[in-house]
């Protein structure tokens, strides 16, 4: 059998089991197909046509194939190529998000893009996710595109055979702790996504406060902002030990 692949990355390329890879002729997927049933912007539906060459069907993770118990939440993960027109393409999110909101399963992107590098180019790829963002209980729970660092289409890996890793929805938890957090543990992503959230926040406060307090003239006021500082940044450094 002949596997998917979406320029040189594929299943097996990718790490995963060969149990999991379609067949290159059942893998291509027809642009159309996403805009067929739902209201899509004409920004959009001219991205779709003209950023992206070409959408691939390359593994189907499901309990039967992966020797996993079945997912309670995430029935199947299927992993997607985009291969993407043009030189040093961007992630296209927004075709990411209109491809992925409309399946219930785990969706994961591989983009494949053509990248200048030391005088000539080469393949790079990135992942991609689909992810609701933690959210206090009574509030309304919002999604996010997650995307990782680029890398040599030949270095971009999925680590599939993490300890903790039982069942379709740990292996969804960990893919998207691997594109979010670098780290295949699938372990409370979202305590370990928000605490990430909450110190890049405070980081931007941090900063925005030293600048107002470099410049402030009125000495009560630099007192106040310097009172601020010190309360973020010990927050800050106990967010970052834990």
């Amino acid at each position: 059998m002949t596997i998917a692949s979406c320029g040189s990355v594929s299943a097996t390329t990718l790490g995963l089991p060969n149990s999991t890879a379609i067949p290159a002729e059942k893998a291509t997927l027809p642009k159309g197909l996403f805009v067929a049933k739902i209201p899509v912007s004409a920004k959009t539906k001219q991205r779709l046509a003209n950023d992206i060459e070409t959408i691939t069907m390359l593994s189907l993770l499901q309990a039967r194939n992966t020797g996993l118990a079945a997912g309670t939440r995430i029935p199947e993960i299927l992993v997607i190529g985009l291969r993407l027109r043009g030189t040093n393409a961007a992630v296209p999110t927004d075709i990411v998000e209109l491809i992925a909101m409309q399946r219930k399963s785990g969706m994961l992107f591989a983009c494949v893009r053509d990248a200048d590098f030391e005088g000539t180019t080469r393949q790079e790829c990135a992942f991609a996710v689909r992810r609701s963002l933690p959210a206090r209980a009574g509030h309304t729970t919002t999604s996010k595109i997650f995307v990782s660092d680029w890398k040599p289409a030949g270095e971009a890996t999925l680590e599939a055979a993490d300890p903790a890793v039982d069942s379709v929805d740990a292996l969804w938890e960990s893919f998207c702790s691997q594109v979010i957090l670098d780290d295949p543990s699938p372990v409370d992503l979202d305590a370990r996504l928000a605490r990430r959230m909450q110190i890049a926040r405070l980081t931007t406060q941090i900063d925005k406060l030293t600048r107002d307090h470099q410049r402030a003239k009125d000495a009560e006021q630099r007192n106040e902002i310097y009172a601020k500082l010190h309360r973020m940044r010990k927050q800050l450094e106990e967010l970052q030990v834990q």
